[in-house]
């Protein structure tokens, strides 16, 4: 898909512009140094009509990214907030993927990043799959990245900075051109982190486990799944998990906002309990799926309405 050639309109700077003509300087700073920062945000389609899920925890965490690498925001949360309602509705989309971005602009060059304006835009875009379809019921073949994930005073890690994914990217084309369809990345210290762009989970003896929050990002898909397990009875442990725990785990599964819920059959060439989606993560999974599209009533509060 080439996004660029897509029809409608992307909201920038406050006006709603038509698709084809929302560009930038190729000297915009952003551009060349990486300071930006960015939200991966859906849509889905409810009965009553599109809905975002967890509007209002994207708009914040986009603030507090901002706020961490000193960007001036132009706008108030209202104004996004309502940005992303704008630009799925203006492109008449029932499910999107909904992209707000942050980025300084071309004023001036260098190190210092002074003296420069930040520029907001907000697209959406049907995409229906980050990742094979298939790959809910089955579950993905994962390794573990010869990269290290952030250290904590090297990178900002809370804050979803556009250049902190090269990382991301190096992680996940060496697990795919080696075989495999995601990337586990280990912290600096050797333990787990998080996927190239989720969070991840697992199961022993019937309790939850996942990562403290490190080096890995504070994860809006994460909290979804920490509270439906908690309301479901499950225990959940936030803790240092080592690269053979997982190994040895009865379940393991990622999460994020593109990937959803994701099964992990296989991890280094190991099978993860039976080598199938376990119950634990099938229960996750379908409530979570069943809360984006508003039939859970315990977290209809999650859904902000489009209309």
């Amino acid at each position: 898909m080439d996004l660029s050639q897509l029809t409608g309109h992307i909201w920038l700077d406050g006006e709603m512009v038509p698709w084809q003509e929302a560009k930038v300087h190729v000297l915009t700073h952003t551009f060349h140094y990486g300071l930006g920062v960015f939200e991966g945000v859906r849509a889905y389609n409810t009965s009553q009509g599109a809905a975002i899920f967890r509007l209002q925890e994207h708009t914040d965490r986009l603030f507090r990214s901002a706020h961490i690498l000193r960007m001036e925001m132009p706008f108030d949360k209202g104004t996004l907030s309502e940005a992303q309602r704008q630009v799925v509705r203006a492109n008449g989309l029932d499910e999107a993927y909904i992209r707000p971005m942050c980025f300084l602009g071309s004023e001036g060059m260098g190190l210092r990043a002074d003296n420069l304006k930040t520029h907001v835009m907000v697209a959406a875009w049907a995409w229906p799959s980050y990742m094979d379809p298939e790959a809910r019921d089955r579950g993905i073949r994962v390794a573990t990245s010869s990269y290290t994930r952030h250290h904590v005073n090297i990178t900002m890690c809370k804050a979803k900075a556009n250049g902190n994914y090269i990382n991301s990217i190096l992680a996940l084309r060496e697990a795919l051109d080696a075989g495999f369809e995601e990337a586990l990345l280990l912290d600096n210290e050797g333990y787990v982190a998080e996927g190239s762009g989720e969070n991840v989970f697992l199961v022993r003896n019937g309790v939850l486990y996942t990562p403290e929050l490190t080096s890995c990002l504070e994860g809006i898909t994460r909290d979804s799944i920490i509270r439906i397990a908690e309301d479901q009875g499950l225990t959940v442990k936030e803790k240092r998990i080592t690269r053979d725990e997982v190994y040895v785990a009865d379940e393991a599964f990622f999460t994020g906002t593109a990937a959803e819920v994701v099964p992990i059959r296989e991890v280094d060439h190991r099978t993860i309990g039976t080598g199938v989606r376990g119950p634990i993560t099938e229960t996750l999974q379908r409530i979570y799926l069943e809360s984006v599209r508003g039939a859970q009533a315990d977290y209809a509060d999650w859904l902000a309405p489009v209309a």
